[in-house]
C-alpha cells in the first residue's frame, strides 16, 4: 500500500504541475513516508519543488501540544528556515499572511475516521480560504482506520463547529481526500482541488480493515492517538471528553477506556449487558481499575471499563461504539439517576458557548436526551439514528474512491 505522499515522491509525473509555483505543507508528525520521513523532509529534497512554507493543525505540527485548547505558536522551522503557521492558535483559519506564502497546499493529515477530529475541519478551513483567493489544495491521501462503517446521528443545524464540519455522523467512513471532495459538493465551493489517491489500499481487508496492519508503522497524529485500538473506539470515547468521567487520559491507553471513582464498573457491565447486548458486539469489554497522573480524576482510584478490539474476538462490521458508549452512560443514568454526569456550560468545549460539550460533540442534544430520559430504551436510539446512517450511505456514495 502506498500513500499519496509515497506515490507523489517517487513520481515526477506527479509533481509536474507544480513546477515553478510556491508549494506550502500542512502535516503532523505521522506526516511520514514508509520508512518514517517526515514529509516536509522528503518534500523539501525534491529537487524539483519549491516548499516555500507550512502550517501544523491542533496539537502542533510536532504533535507536542498534549491537551485540547492548547494553542501553538507560529515559529521558523530551524532545518529548512521556512515559517511554520499554527492552524490552532490565534485563530483556526488561516489568515492572509499566511495565505500569501503559497500557490498549492499539499495537505498531508492521517485522520481517524470520526467527525469530531478536528483535522477535518481544518481541511475545510483551507478550502474555503482556498476557494475565496484562488489557491490550490491537494490532499496526498491516507487510510482512514477506523475503515468504511458508519455510525451517529448526523449533525444538526445549528450545532456546527471545529468538531462538527457539518452534517455528517460521528463515524463518517471516508478518508481525507474523499472527504474533499464531499466538502466542496455540500459547501458549492470552487476551488482547485486534487487528490493523490493511494495505491493498492483495500478499506474493508482483514486484519486492519482500514489500516494497512502489518504495511505501516502507526505514528500518533495527536498524543493521545497512541494505536489503531483507540482510532477503532474513538467514536464512542470521545463523548467522554463531554461527560465527567475518565476518558483514561493520563493513562497509558487514553481513548480506549473510561471509568471514575464513584461508580462500580461492575454493575454498569451488567446493566450494558441486560440494556443493550447488540450495541456489545465485535469487541470485549473488561472491568478495570487505573490511576490517572493527569487530567479528570487526577491521582483518584477510577473503577472503569476497558474497550479490547485488537484479538480475535474483534468484528469490524459488529463494533458499534458509538453505541456502546450510549449505552454507558444510559447504565450510570440507571444506576445513579442524580450523577452528575454532563460536564457544564461553563466548560466552553473547543471554543464554543451556549451547549453544553456532549451536544457540541454529538451534534445535537438527541443523544444526551436519550440517556436522560428514564423512559428511553435501546430502541428509540437505533429509531432516531438509523436513518440518519441510511441517508448518509446513500450520500457518500459517490465520493468513494477505493
Amino acid at each position: 500500500m502506498k500513500t499519496g505522499l509515497d506515490r507523489l515522491l517517487e513520481d515526477a509525473s506527479l509533481r509536474a504541475p507544480l513546477a515553478g509555483k510556491r508549494v506550502a505543507l500542512l502535516a503532523h508528525p505521522a506526516s511520514v513516508t514508509k520508512d518514517l520521513t517526515h514529509a516536509l523532509d522528503a518534500l523539501s529534497a525534491c529537487g524539483d519543488l519549491r516548499i516555500s512554507a507550512a502550517f501544523g493543525p491542533q496539537h502542533g505540527m510536532r504533535g507536542d501540544k498534549q491537551d485540547n485548547m492548547i494553542e501553538s505558536a507560529d515559529f521558523t522551522d530551524p532545518v529548512h528556515g521556512i515559517p511554520v503557521f499554527s492552524l490552532y492558535g490565534d485563530g483556526r483559519r488561516p489568515t492572509g499572511q499566511m495565505l500569501s506564502t503559497f500557490d498549492v497546499l499539499l495537505v498531508d493529515l492521517q485522520d481517524v475516521g470520526c467527525r469530531i477530529y478536528t483535522f477535518i475541519t481544518t481541511l475545510l478551513y483551507v478550502l474555503e480560504a482556498a476557494a475565496e483567493t484562488g489557491k490550490e489544495v491537494w490532499v496526498l491521501d491516507r487510510p482512514n482506520p477506523a475503515g468504511r462503517p458508519i455510525e451517529g446521528l448526523a449533525l444538526r443545524p445549528g450545532y456546527e463547529s471545529f468538531v462538527g464540519a457539518g452534517p455528517l455522523p460521528m463515524r463518517h467512513g471516508l478518508t481525507l481526500g474523499e472527504l474533499g471532495h464531499w466538502f466542496i459538493g455540500h459547501f458549492k465551493l470552487d476551488v482547485a482541488y486534487r487528490v493523490v489517491d493511494m495505491e493498492g489500499y483495500a478499506p474493508d481487508a482483514a486484519p486492519g480493515f482500514g489500516w494497512p496492519l502489518g504495511e505501516r508503522t502507526w505514528v500518533n497524529p495527536s498524543p493521545n492517538a497512541a494505536n489503531l485500538w483507540m482510532a477503532r473506539a474513538y467514536a464512542g470515547t470521545v463523548m467522554l471528553e463531554g461527560a465527567t468521567l475518565s476518558e483514561g487520559r493520563g493513562t497509558t491507553r487514553p481513548l480506549e477506556l473510561f471509568g471514575a471513582p464513584d461508580i462500580d464498573a461492575r454493575k454498569v457491565l451488567t446493566v450494558m449487558q441486560t440494556m443493550a447486548p447488540h450495541w456489545l458486539d465485535g469487541c470485549t469489554l473488561r472491568e478495570i481499575w487505573f490511576e490517572p497522573t493527569f487530567h479528570k480524576h487526577v491521582k483518584r482510584l477510577c473503577h472503569g471499563v476497558q474497550i479490547h478490539v485488537e484479538d480475535g474476538a474483534y468484528d469490524h462490521r459488529a463494533f458499534k461504539p458509538w453505541r456502546l458508549m450510549a449505552a454507558a452512560f444510559k447504565a450510570i443514568r440507571t444506576l445513579y439517576p442524580d450523577y452528575d454526569l454532563w460536564r457544564g456550560l461553563d466548560f466552553k468545549y473547543e471554543y464554543t458557548s451556549g451547549h453544553l460539550a456532549i451536544d457540541v460533540i454529538n451534534g445535537s442534544p438527541l443523544l444526551r436526551e436519550w440517556v436522560d430520559d428514564p423512559n428511553a430504551r435501546a430502541g428509540d436510539l437505533d429509531a432516531l439514528t438509523a436513518p440518519d446512517e441510511r441517508a448518509w450511505a446513500a450520500e457518500r456514495a459517490r465520493f468513494l474512491m477505493y
